[in-house]
């Protein structure tokens, strides 16, 4: 089990407001450093009604509304991972209240994944470039006076990142809460036994530390949650509690992930998320499409 490498400041509480996005089952949230104005958003929805092919932004015109209600400066626009179910409202925010774009350098590997499998043309830049800041395991950088550090968690997807703060861990879908256990560890660049030992590394953060969940999909049909701690993993996690060896949680997950459906948002999401958010390029009559590959997810 690998140590982390930074150290945690638990006296340091960030303000979290989360913003719950049905449609897709994302919690996004504004992070807001107690001692500033400064906050970051984390996982930013933008809308699609996929049938009709038609993007709205409601889900981020509710972030930019608290935002400027609240006389927030927008530092960080973060997204957890390239995400497959839902698109990113980053670059719309962006436009409105400036802020810089990260992610994962892992997302190099992802462009040139998916670049190859969406048959993007050589003007797609397969480096990252799209995005302000490429996050490496134990980078930092600041929301105010806040110290955020980079924890690199692979297995879901290469460019995962859990963004710890104070006494707040944003998890991506690293984690679920405890009755929902982990996320799939199947699609391109996907490891189920890299997934557990992530995952082992983000519960060896002290027992205390609020985790976020980025999504939640109410198993059992109870309400909407996205807040736990790493003691309530530990103890009550369905595929990861203390006790759980690495060889059951593989063959768990990929006996699991093999009766998984794609997400139904998986064709938009990740050709727009490579792309830090940004809609494909127009054709040469000023129109956008997506692209659909046949046979190959």
């Amino acid at each position: 089990m690998a140590n982390n490498s930074f150290s945690v400041d638990l006296a340091v509480i960030p303000e979290v407001k989360p913003f719950i996005d049905g449609a897709s089952n994302t919690i996004s949230y504004v992070v807001k450093d107690p001692g500033s104005q400064s906050c970051a958003i984390i996982d930013a929805v933008m809308d699609i009604d996929y049938s009709a092919g038609r993007l709205t932004y409601e889900s981020a015109d509710a972030m930019i509304e608290y935002v400027k209600a609240n006389n927030l400066k927008l530092e960080w626009l973060i997204e957890t991972h390239a995400h497959a179910d839902h698109l990113s409202g980053a670059p719309y925010i962006q436009q409105k209240l400036g802020g810089k774009i990260g992610i994962g350098a892992g997302i190099i590997q992802i462009q040139e994944e998916f670049g190859k499998l969406f048959n993007e043309g050589t003007e797609f830049q397969r480096d990252g470039s799209q995005f302000d800041r490429l996050f490496e395991d134990g980078d930092t950088y600041s929301i105010g006076s806040m110290t955020v550090t980079t924890m690199h968690t692979p297995g879901h997807t290469p460019a995962c990142m859990v963004h710890v703060i104070g006494n707040a861990a944003f998890v991506g879908d690293t984690l679920f809460m405890p009755d929902g256990g982990t996320a799939r560890a199947d699609f391109p660049g996907g490891d189920a036994r890299q997934l557990f030992r992530s995952i082992k590394r983000v519960l060896e953060l002290p027992p205390e530390m609020r985790l976020f969940m980025c999504h939640d999909y109410g198993p059992g049909g109870r309400d909407i949650e996205w807040e736990t701690t790493v003691a309530e993993e530990r103890t009550n996690n369905i595929h990861v509690k203390d006790g759980v060896t690495e060889d059951e949680f593989v063959e768990l997950r990929e006996t699991r992930d093999k009766k998984l459906s794609m997400p139904r948002l998986i064709i938009p999401s990740l050709q727009v998320n490579i792309r830090a958010g940004r809609l494909p390029e127009p054709d040469e009559s000023g129109k956008r499409h997506f692209k659909v590959p046949i046979n190959q997810l």
